[in-house]
């Protein structure tokens, strides 16, 4: 075993300090929320929190978690948040890291939504979407360079992580890649020794009853907007939708999002959900943020409320769900296999995420260097919050200089 064994569910282990309060849970992935730029890239600074300065979890468990998270359709960083809430104190402690994960980011987009009706032709905004669209190119190599480092420990795995990033590039559907790296786990790391995760406890006896008292409340919630206010149930049901086909992460569900918002229901022009997609990529939090921006144009406030409980409520209830169903079949090394297939799946997603960014910037002389610079700060262990306020700093100087 590799470190300690954290709590599941209300399992209590004996060092107290494996076992935080809510408020602790959900201050530290407020703090990390803060900064959560670049979506999935955002997965290894969870585990620095999460096994390394915290040691509230072991590295074979978050692992187990990347898999599992991956394989559901879902924002993968913010389910990790829930993740790790949950194996410290069972779902009220994965809606407290799910909360304060996502908090900073509704709240910024929010803000930022109010500004882009009001002044998004102004050059300090445009200045400092591209320098930020700049930044997180460098955030996300950054973070792939770092998981692939970690996780491709040998040359089947790089096989698996080299064949999933050209499917993903290719724009293959992510279910598909994904079983696909299974099968490959499970047949070429089929001679490979992995030793059985740690058993992390069993949920409590009341976690049955809380989670069908979320699912009801969820269902009652609908069933409000259908009769009180039709164009919010309507934006809720889109959203809902969306989320439950994001299989591979955020990026996936914005083909579907464009579908249901621009072309299906002409709620926003394509210009305008091209600029929510900068500012979900700008913005800490996963890209699906984006959501709260749509919601904002579509129906002010309360849309964007709606649009951001829709959109995130789907891999929330899907991710507790499965974590119980998980724990009981994960000891089977087939099951292992699969599993370690899966998380070299998502170093390529990492590394495609990154050239696709890249792909979504116009750039230039300035921005090029401000994206290197970025990248050699991150490798250097600069920060990441301070990599992009120097990111904004260095974009007033490029308005103010040229």
């Amino acid at each position: 075993m590799d470190g300690p064994v954290a709590a599941v569910g209300g399992i209590s282990p004996a060092d107290p300090a494996m076992h935080p309060t809510f408020t602790a849970i959900f201050s530290s992935f407020l703090r990390l929320g803060a900064t959560a730029f670049g979506g999935p890239a955002m997965v290894p600074h969870i585990r620095t929190l999460a096994v390394e300065k915290k040691a509230w979890l072991t590295d074979a468990s978050f692992r187990n978690g990347i898999a599992l998270c991956q394989s559901l359709p879902g924002a993968t960083a913010i389910q990790m948040a829930g993740y790790v809430g949950y194996r410290l104190r069972g779902i009220p402690g994965a809606l407290a890291a799910y909360t304060g994960f996502g908090l900073p980011a509704f709240l910024m987009v929010m803000v930022l939504s109010s500004l882009y009706v009001q002044a998004s032709t102004l050059p300090l905004a445009v200045s400092l979407l591209q320098g930020l669209r700049a930044i997180v190119v460098a955030i996300v190599a950054h973070a792939a360079l770092g998981f692939a480092r970690a996780s491709l420990t040998g040359r089947i795995p790089v096989i698996i992580a080299t064949i999933a990033f050209a499917l993903f590039l290719a724009g293959i559907h992510p279910i598909p890649v994904i079983g696909l790296a299974a099968m490959l786990g499970l047949i070429l790391m089929r001679g490979e020794v992995i030793p059985s995760p740690a058993i992390e406890g069993r949920p409590s006896a009341g976690h049955g009853r809380l989670y069908l008292a979320l699912v009801v409340i969820t269902v009652a919630g609908f069933v409000l907007l259908w009769f009180l206010a039709p164009l919010l149930f309507e934006i809720a049901s889109v959203f809902f939708r969306v989320d439950l086909f994001a299989f591979g992460g955020g990026l996936a569900a914005l083909p579907v999002m464009y579908h249901e918002v621009v072309a299906l229901r002409g709620w926003v022009a394509p210009q305008a959900f091209l600029d929510g997609i900068a500012i979900g990529q700008v913005t800490p939090g996963p890209i699906v943020i984006t959501a709260t921006f749509l919601g904002y144009l579509v129906a002010g406030i309360p849309g964007a409320l709606v649009a951001t409980l829709a959109i995130f409520t789907p891999s929330f209830l899907v991710v507790v769900g499965a974590i119980p169903y998980f724990d009981r079949i994960r000891s089977s090394p087939r099951l292992i296999h699969a599993l370690g297939g899966i998380v070299c799946s998502f170093a390529g997603l990492l590394f495609t995420v990154a050239i696709r960014f890249g792909l979504d910037v116009s750039w230039t002389v300035p921005l090029a260097i401000m994206a290197v610079i970025g990248f050699v700060a991150l490798v250097k262990g600069v920060g990441v919050q301070w990599v992009v306020a120097g990111a904004v700093a260095a974009s007033l100087l490029l308005i103010l200089f040229i």
